[in-house]
C-alpha cells in the first residue's frame, strides 16, 4: 500500500459513498456480469463474467484501490478471480480490452516488460502517473465520474467481459505415462 496522504476519514467517507451507489444497484449489475467478490476499506474487488455467452464464464477480475481518493485516482490491478493474486504479466490477461481512438484501436490493458499488466484509462492511477500521459492529469478529470467505482467498472465490463459472445473449446488427449496402447 502506498503512503496515506488523505485525512483517512475523507477517504473513507468517499469509498463509502461509491460502495453505497454500487450495492443500491447491485442487482442490475449482476445483470451484466459484475459480482463483488469484497470490499474492505479502501479496495473493492469485483469479478466480471460473460454476460452476452450461452455458458458464461468469469473473463476477469480486478482489485480497486481507493487509497486517498479522490485526490489520487484509483488503481487498478487485473487479479486471478479465484485466488485473488496479481496477474504478474500481461498474457495472463485473456480477454483483449480494445477501444477505439481517432488514431486507431487501443489496447486498455498495458504492460511494460516484466511488469504487471495496468490498465490505461483516464481515471486510473497508473495512467496519470505514466509519463506518457503527463499532459492528462487526473484533477482535469476528478469531480466528472473518470475515477468512481461505476465509471471504473462499466470500463472494464464494457470492454473487456461484455465483449465475449462466444467462445472454442479445443480438445487434447494425453494419455497416461506409461501406458502402451494394445
Amino acid at each position: 500500500m502506498s503512503e496515506q496522504v488523505v485525512d483517512p476519514a475523507v477517504t473513507r467517507a468517499k469509498f463509502d459513498r461509491e460502495l453505497a451507489d454500487f450495492r443500491a444497484r447491485e442487482g442490475m449489475f449482476r445483470a451484466r456480469g459484475w459480482w463483488l467478490l469484497s470490499a474492505t476499506f479502501p479496495v473493492v474487488e469485483i469479478a466480471f463474467a460473460t454476460p452476452n455467452c450461452p455458458l458464461p464464464f468469469v473473463a476477469l477480475a480486478a482489485r480497486i484501490d481507493f487509497a486517498n481518493y479522490d485526490l489520487w485516482p484509483p488503481s487498478i490491478t487485473m487479479i486471478e478471480p479465484f485466488s485473488g493474486r496479481p496477474l504478474a504479466t500481461i498474457d495472463q490477461v485473456t480477454v483483449p480490452m480494445v477501444r477505439a481512438t481517432p488514431t486507431g484501436p487501443l489496447r486498455i490493458v498495458q504492460a511494460h516488460v516484466g511488469k504487471p499488466p495496468f490498465i490505461c484509462l483516464p481515471g486510473v492511477r497508473e495512467y496519470h502517473q505514466h509519463p506518457a500521459h503527463d499532459g492528462d492529469d487526473w484533477l482535469l478529470h476528478r469531480g466528472r465520474g473518470a475515477g468512481g467505482l461505476f465509471f471504473l467498472v462499466d470500463k472494464l465490463s464494457h470492454y473487456g467481459s461484455e465483449t465475449i459472445k462466444g467462445y472454442e473449446i479445443g480438445l487434447n488427449v494425453k494419455p497416461t505415462q506409461g501406458v502402451v496402447p494394445q
